[in-house]
């Protein structure tokens, strides 16, 4: 999976950049950081709008900072929130983060040293891909 290293790296990255969220509704500051087959990272924060649903959890803002830097295979995400538990990605992150790599190593933190070290496969165990979209336009009809 993940040396401890890595693993560090990329959770005091999501640490650093969950410092600017904009979370004027919910108080619930999110960073991420998803780390590239090539090494580098790409930290992405929270941004809540007045228009609710238009809202950018941190790890599709991570992956956003991905692509526009031409990363298209991500292989660990570290998300890091205040939760003694630490949270989950929700449904929509799964399947944006699962477009660019089903088998990443996911790493749940809070500033309190709590780690909870999962695979993305194993939160989203079948995910929607282009696959089914292919099946889908080669299916009679």
């Amino acid at each position: 999976m993940l040396d401890h290293a890595t693993r560090e790296r990329l959770v005091a990255a999501a640490a650093v950049v969950r410092e600017h969220a904009y979370v004027r509704a919910s108080g619930f500051r999110v960073g991420a950081a998803v780390l590239a087959r090539d090494g580098r990272v790409f930290a992405g924060c929270n941004v809540e709008n007045a228009s609710y649903g238009l809202t950018i959890c941190a790890e599709r803002a991570a992956v956003c900072a991905a692509v526009a830097a031409g990363a298209r295979e991500l292989v660990a995400v570290a998300v890091v929130t205040e939760l003694a538990d630490p949270a989950r990605p929700c449904g929509a992150c799964r399947q944006v983060l699962a477009e660019f790599g089903i088998g990443m190593a996911v790493v749940l933190a809070n500033p309190a040293g709590a780690r909870v070290v999962t695979t993305l496969r194993t939160l989203l165990p079948d995910p929607f891909t282009f696959a089914d979209v292919e099946r889908g336009r080669s299916a009679p009809g």
